[in-house]
């Protein structure tokens, strides 16, 4: 931060900022006669602001993206020398990192084998929707092109990406948007009032929800069903974590009706659950996956649609068809630079036994959650898997009345006030943005656990008493 001061006058840069950058998910009017905030360092998990004052990252840069920490020059050295020899060629042509991330990648996802890269989650999403449409129309005559998502999912900013998006806030002022995306109820137990199965609980419910996919697939047609869109924890609609059973009913659900399963790890994928991909912790067998975020920990912009041999044959069966192949191109999949990057953060994942560290830190962080649950009436569940966790805040436990959107955002503001960078639902499901959300680096601490609670301990206090 001292060699930016030298550099530049940090006072100019905040000036241009607040001229100059349209800020994502951001209400500008207010930096109209306020500075906005620059981060301008970050090492292991902290970051420096603008001003100079630390923070510990409990978001891991915001949106669940730098799983290996701040700093990691080995990466950066990486990156650069890959675009130093060979910086982009179009996805037409192969490249080095590329085919060695591809078979990296691959050996930890057993049942899956292609590796199609593009730039980001939304656009990795896109692929997947894609390549669902292309077989309906190749294999069904077209009818077998529906996509169902899940209530409180999301899968990207895109237009098709929201129209299979779960969080009505974020979707709000967007449409109309595509047709033939059809949503099937959540699977959150603690307000399982919402979906007609208050009578249910454990496995019983996990197994009922998931019977309420089948019934969409019915209702709608299974012969018009392409393809079932899932994250494996739902992040931003709450930190969800699907119940017992759940999964391997959809699994069966999916082989029953020939519906393609697209499992969507753009938040938890690359260890953020405590195994490499969420899905592993079900056994759950998916055709494709999708990645974004933690696969280069944000050192470089790249997102991967991976898919099983089976989907990949289905784009090969008739060379003499000009309309056969996966007519598809990302730009900026061509870039080396991603690819490197993720070749180094999977390594450091490896050496380092992130992995587990994700588990074992993540129970840390439950527990401590749990106790801060028993000292304040305001948190109605606390719920994670891995470094993931969610606490719901609520205005009465009996009711799980939800907490007001204005005390939650004042419960973030103060652990920001106390150096500690947390986050919240924000924006997506009307009337329920009342969940506090934590994500920290996999290389997260016990003593930076401890750090994160204390100060939520605190803000709650403060907020409601």
């Amino acid at each position: 931060m001292d060699d930016l001061r030298t550099a530049n006058d940090i006072g100019d840069l905040v000036a241009a900022d607040r001229a100059h950058v349209w800020h994502h998910l951001s209400q500008h009017k207010p930096w109209e006669t306020a500075d906005p905030r620059l981060i301008v360092e970050g090492k292991g998990l902290r970051v420096w602001d603008d001003k100079g004052v630390e923070h510990i990252d409990a978001l891991s840069g915001g949106v669940w993206t730098v799983n290996v920490g701040y700093g990691r020059e080995r990466i950066a050295k990486a990156v650069y020398e890959a675009i130093r020899r060979m910086c982009f060629f179009g996805g037409t042509m192969g490249s080095v990192p590329g085919a060695r991330y591809a078979e990296m990648l691959v050996a930890k996802m057993p049942g899956m084998s292609r590796v199609y890269y593009a730039s980001s989650g939304s656009e990795a999403n896109e692929k997947a929707f894609k390549m669902v449409r292309q077989i309906a129309h190749k294999r069904h005559g077209g009818r077998k092109s529906k996509i169902l998502y899940r209530d409180r999912d999301y899968h990207g900013g895109t237009l098709a990406a929201m129209s299979a998006g779960g969080q009505d806030e974020r979707n709000a002022q967007y449409g109309p948007f595509a047709p033939g995306f059809v949503r099937v109820p959540h699977c959150l137990e603690y307000r399982k009032d919402q979906i007609g199965l208050g009578h249910l609980s454990g496995a019983e419910f996990g197994r009922a929800a998931a019977d309420l996919i089948e019934e969409v697939i019915l209702r709608e047609g299974p012969d018009t069903v392409g393809a079932l869109c899932l994250e494996p924890v739902t992040a931003g609609g709450g930190c969800i974590v699907p119940p017992e059973g759940y999964w391997e009913r959809v699994g069966e659900i999916c082989r029953k009706y020939d519906v393609l399963l697209h499992v969507d790890e753009v938040v938890c994928g690359l260890g953020r659950t405590g195994t490499w991909f969420g899905y592993q912790q079900y056994g759950v067998r998916p055709d494709i996956v999708t990645m974004a975020k933690g696969v280069a920990s944000g050192y470089a912009a790249i997102s991967c649609c991976v898919t099983t041999e089976a989907v990949f044959d289905a784009f090969k069966e008739d060379a003499d068809d000009p309309l056969d192949h996966f007519r598809d191109i990302s730009t900026f999949g061509g870039c080396t630079g991603g690819p490197a990057a993720a070749i180094e953060n999977m390594l450091i994942i490896e050496e380092e036994g992130l992995l587990e560290n994700s588990a074992r830190m993540g129970e840390r962080l439950l527990g401590n959650l749990r106790d801060l649950m028993e000292r304040h009436e305001a948190i109605g569940e606390v719920r994670g898997l891995g470094l993931f966790a969610g606490a719901e805040l609520v205005a009465d436990r009996t009711t799980r009345e939800p907490a007001a959107e204005a005390q939650v955002k004042a419960v973030v503001a103060d652990c920001m006030r106390q150096g500690v960078v947390i986050g919240a639902c924000n924006r997506s499901v009307p009337g329920f943005n009342n969940v506090l959300l934590f994500s920290p680096a996999l290389i997260a601490g016990a003593a930076d656990v401890d750090a994160i609670t204390d100060a939520v301990d605190g803000a709650l206090g403060r907020v409601f008493g």
